[in-house]
Parts: C-alpha cells; sequence; structure tokens
C-alpha cells in the first residue's frame, strides 16, 4: 500500500476517505504520492513480473488528486478483470471508471457546481480530464490563485512565457487549439487552449 494510508487523508475530500480507503484495500493498490508533474496528474504501470504502482501527483486540490486517483485504481481493475491486452483508454476502462466513480458523485464530496460538470463528464469520460474543457475550468476554480493566465484569455500576438522558459507568441485558434510560434526557433506549435502560461508584459 505504500505510503496511501499515512498521507492520503491530506490530499482527499474528507467525506471522501472512508469509500477510498476500501477501494486501496480491496484492490492491494500500491499508490504512491509524488511531487507535481507537468505532463501529467498521475499513471499506472504493470510491471512485467507482476506487481503494479500508481502514481498521484501531491496537490492542493483535494477534488483534482481525488478524480485522478480514481482514474488511475480503474485501470488497475480494468486490467485486472480485462487482462492486459485491452487499450488503456478503451470500452473496458471506461466502464470500470464510470462504475468505480458512480458512488463518489454526491453533493457530500463534490460542491453543486463542480458536481455537475463531473455528472455530465461521466457520461462518455476521456482518456484525460484535461481533454475536457469544461472540467478543466470547473476544477481550476478550486486551485491556489497564480499569476498563470489560460491561453484562451490571451490576446493574439501576446508573448508567454511556459514552465521550462521558452517563449511563444499566441497565434490564431486551429480547429480547438491555438497556433503559437516560439520566439528563439520561429517553429509554431498548438497549445491547448486552458494551457496555463505566464503572461510577458
Amino acid at each position: 500500500m505504500g505510503d496511501s494510508f499515512n498521507t492520503i487523508e491530506d490530499y482527499v475530500p474528507k467525506a471522501a476517505l472512508p469509500l477510498l480507503s476500501k477501494y486501496l484495500s480491496q484492490w492491494e493498490v500500491n499508490l504512491v504520492i509524488t511531487r507535481k508533474r507537468i505532463t501529467k496528474h498521475g499513471d499506472f504501470r504493470a510491471f512485467p513480473k507482476g506487481g503494479h504502482q500508481i502514481t498521484v501527483n501531491e496537490s492542493t486540490n483535494p477534488f483534482r488528486f481525488l478524480i485522478t486517483a480514481l482514474h488511475e485504481i480503474s485501470h488497475l481493475v480494468a486490467f485486472k478483470n480485462f487482462g492486459l491486452s485491452i487499450k488503456p483508454h478503451g470500452v473496458e476502462w471506461k466502464i470500470t471508471y464510470k462504475k468505480i466513480m458512480s458512488p463518489f458523485l454526491t453533493s457530500e464530496i463534490f460542491p453543486a457546481e463542480l458536481l455537475k460538470v463531473l455528472q455530465l463528464h461521466f457520461k462518455n469520460p476521456k482518456a484525460s480530464s484535461d481533454a475536457d474543457f469544461s472540467l478543466v475550468m470547473a476544477l481550476n476554480k478550486f486551485d491556489p490563485e497564480n499569476e498563470k493566465s489560460f491561453i484562451f484569455e490571451l490576446d493574439q500576438g501576446t508573448v508567454f512565457e511556459i514552465y521550462n522558459g521558452r517563449r511563444f507568441v499566441r497565434g490564431e485558434k486551429r480547429v480547438k487549439r491555438f497556433e503559437c510560434k516560439e520566439l528563439n526557433t520561429q517553429r509554431m506549435y498548438l497549445f491547448s487552449p486552458h494551457a496555463q502560461v505566464i503572461k510577458i508584459k
């Protein structure tokens, strides 16, 4: 179980703890809480010689942490029930994720405004919560305030900086993403509308 029972209560809504603890015991979840990673909120790994590990980024947003933990637990349960040959975010995982998440979708655990968005999201859950714009924006309301802006909030032509110091100019919207030019290389990149960046004044 790793350090899950020692620390998990510091990261999730209090009302969710009894059922989440039951899940961790029932499926013998080896859950590791890690420092925040830019590219992902969590992951699941099945080891070739047996065993598994789930990691979840530490977070000051208990709702994001809980959703991520249940997302990764669903990978474990889906692989146990349907075998390792299934697609990571295929039909079997979606069925499992919806079933596992269902008892958590209550007003005792989630605020009303977030619960409404989650109920819509779980009609057909996406491979990543970041792929659901409405859910990203709803969850963001429970993150600590910071100096970052969303790409969609910036005017065209605005210069911005990402986490590693690279600077870009916001360009036009291409279908769902924004085309942005990196200043150093002049190469074009596509950014999700809800990518958080630092506006350069």
